[in-house]
């Protein structure tokens, strides 16, 4: 089996204290995977997802649907139906360490959200958990750099994640 770096491929920077996200991602192209969120209100659930989660408009069905995007491969679609029930649908996506704060900020700004986080967590990222207006539970995950020797790079080295420093 063959491995490669697959930051090569991705739009996802490599961690680092000093990592940038990458631009908003207007192109067209076959998505690997989407999101596809039934909402109640389907303007208020765009307002939150857009000025709050920080994705945009990439184009919408008036009353029928609207697709967003944040980074190349973030896709979702929004679309009208009943709410999720509470944390039944949850969807990740990565992020840098810089975005975390602000958008906790500006989702906790919104009414009708919910904030957890940000937190660390054992595998080495930082996590903050929304639950959006329509009952999404959305996590953005921060790569934080590895720390030889740290409690981390120790438990991801005995499961075969990292090699043993």
């Amino acid at each position: 089996m063959s491995t490669f770096n697959a930051f090569d491929m991705s739009p996802v920077p490599a961690p680092g204290p000093d990592a940038q996200p990458p631009e908003l991602f207007r192109g067209i192209y076959g998505m690997p995977m989407f999101a596809r969120i039934p909402c109640p209100d389907l303007q208020a659930s765009v307002d939150f997802w857009t000025r709050g989660l920080g994705f945009f408009e990439l184009f919408g069905i008036p009353g029928r649907l609207v697709h967003l995007r944040r980074w190349a491969f973030q896709d979702v679609l929004l679309v009208p139906g009943p709410a999720a029930e509470p944390l039944g649908l949850q969807v990740s996506f990565a992020c840098v360490l810089s975005q975390l704060d602000d958008v906790a900020d500006a989702c906790r700004a919104f009414p009708g959200g919910e904030v957890q986080g940000p937190t660390d967590t054992p595998w080495n990222t930082r996590d903050l958990a929304v639950t959006t207006p329509e009952g999404t539970r959305v996590v953005f995950t921060a790569a934080k750099p590895l720390v030889p020797g740290s409690a981390e790079a120790v438990g991801l080295a005995d499961v075969g994640i990292v090699a043993p420093r």
